[in-house]
């Protein structure tokens, strides 16, 4: 697969179309004739965790690409002009009909998120979720199902997002108690 980074995909300049549009640094390129500056930045996205009353941790499946049929914690991008919260609770809804009851801010982690053979830098927020209830989850949008599965039996071949692995270890080296 060739280099996804939008370093070595972008080839012309949004603004004006110049060919003439070459990288200056890792993260950025500037067109030489309209004087456009381009800096490649970080989405957001978020996710949650949440807990049952047994202590297992909610994942889902994915039902699109990347990663197709893998695990993932829900959520998904913050839309423009979104809160990271608010992006959190429109996805649990959109995804699971999950109702939000309270969350709290757990933790940040950058992941590359590989879509359309281009890379997306993402920086994603997880936040502690207690949900309004856990009954008559059904899967929808993007995914394809879920399980509830113990934070230490979670399968990490079968998470592939770094983000997902670091916040699913950092709440196993917290005991659940987050």
């Amino acid at each position: 697969m060739p280099d996804s980074n939008p370093i070595n995909v972008f080839k012309f300049c949004p603004k004006c179309g110049s060919e003439n549009f070459p990288a200056i640094s890792k993260r950025s390129l500037k067109c030489a004739s309209c004087g456009f500056h381009y800096f490649i930045n970080s989405s957001t996205a978020v996710a949650g965790i949440v807990i049952n009353t047994k202590g297992e941790l909610l994942l889902t499946r994915r039902a699109i690409q990347p990663h197709f049929g893998m695990l993932d914690l829900p959520g998904g991008f913050v839309d423009p002009g979104e809160s990271a919260e608010n992006a959190l609770i429109r996805e649990l809804k959109e995804e699971l009909g999950i109702e939000v009851e309270a969350m709290e801010y757990f933790g940040s982690a950058p992941n590359e998120y590989i879509y359309s053979e281009f890379t997306v830098f993402t920086l994603d927020l997880a936040y502690c979720v207690k949900p309004v209830s856990l009954e008559g989850l059904k899967p929808m949008d993007d995914i394809s199902g879920f399980e509830f599965v113990l934070p230490e039996k979670v399968d990490f071949n079968e998470l592939p997002a770094i983000s997902m692995q670091y916040f699913v270890r950092q709440l196993i080296n917290k005991n659940g108690n987050y």
